[in-house]
């Protein structure tokens, strides 16, 4: 079965108290649905192109099925609906390669 990887750039966080409550709350709905935190709050590097961002996130889940699962749950809704009220993100799913 192949892993999926959500992978999150955030460009911009307009309330940082908002969006440290959302960070602490959200935890536990990822772990609920079988995901993990492989970067967390990552600032990175742009080697090559340019690249816009404050942090990045990178999720694993065991199939894009179950990552969509969490992402669309009730579970995680009221902690979506608050990051999207004080950060820009953009969040990209991605399949990963065969587990051999």
């Amino acid at each position: 079965m192949k892993k999926a990887y959500g992978i999150v750039n955030i460009l911009n966080i307009s309330d940082q108290t908002k969006f440290a409550e959302y960070v602490k709350g959200h935890i536990p709905t990822i772990e609920q649905y079988g995901g993990r935190f492989l970067v967390k709050g990552a600032v990175g590097e742009a080697l090559e192109g340019e690249w816009e961002s404050t942090r990045m996130v990178v999720h694993e889940f065991t199939s894009i099925e179950q990552y969509k699962l969490w992402y669309n749950s009730e579970e995680y809704k009221p902690w979506k609906a608050l990051r999207q009220s004080c950060s820009d993100v953009k969040v990209v799913l991605v399949e990963g390669c065969i587990d051999f």
